[in-house]
């Protein structure tokens, strides 16, 4: 096959990964070149393809270990893909409660996206009615500051500028 250049164009991971990859152990066994340069082969290749799925489906880097030590304890498949049957059985079961979860939240977003449309297509109730805008009187500090208006009328605090009498005094 090659150098680490060409591995990683056929696999689409950067250079880093690989060598991290054959640094914990995941990728055992580069053979080097008389040049110190790692050499990639067929078995290689086919080793980062099954990380590379092994990953897209959920299991982690350690899980990933396990089942090549797995494999190098045992000297067959057998062991690691009963182990592997079991951690993906572990992930189909994560992903179905995820599912499950996102079903749920999808529903309740209908439901008050729903609820949301009928208040502002003209459904609206008693509970909106007495909805207060509250605005703040410029240079006014205290409690009472707050001025109250229902569904747009004024309530006798303001005139038609929008501020109290007392703030148009402060502020003009």
């Amino acid at each position: 096959m090659g150098a680490i250049a060409e591995i990683c164009e056929r696999t689409g991971l950067s250079a880093r990964t690989v060598r991290y990859y054959e640094e914990i152990g995941l990728l055992p066994g580069v053979r080097r070149s008389e040049g110190g340069r790692r050499v990639y082969g067929a078995d290689e290749l086919e080793r980062l393809g099954f990380i590379t799925r092994l990953k897209a489906l959920g299991l982690s880097l350690a899980e990933i270990r396990d089942l090549n030590e797995l494999y190098s304890m045992a000297g067959s498949t057998e062991a690691m893909l009963a182990r592997l049957r079991d951690l993906l059985g572990v992930r189909l079961h994560e992903v179905d409660r995820r599912l499950s979860e996102l079903g749920d939240l999808r529903k309740e977003l209908v439901s008050y996206r729903d609820h949301i449309d009928e208040r502002a297509d003209g459904g609206v109730d008693a509970g909106i009615k007495g909805t207060v805008n509250a605005t703040v009187h410029v240079g006014s500090t205290d409690s009472g500051a707050l001025n109250r208006k229902n569904n747009g009328t004024q309530n006798g605090t303001q005139d038609e500028s929008g501020l109290a009498p007392d703030a148009k005094r402060k502020s003009g």
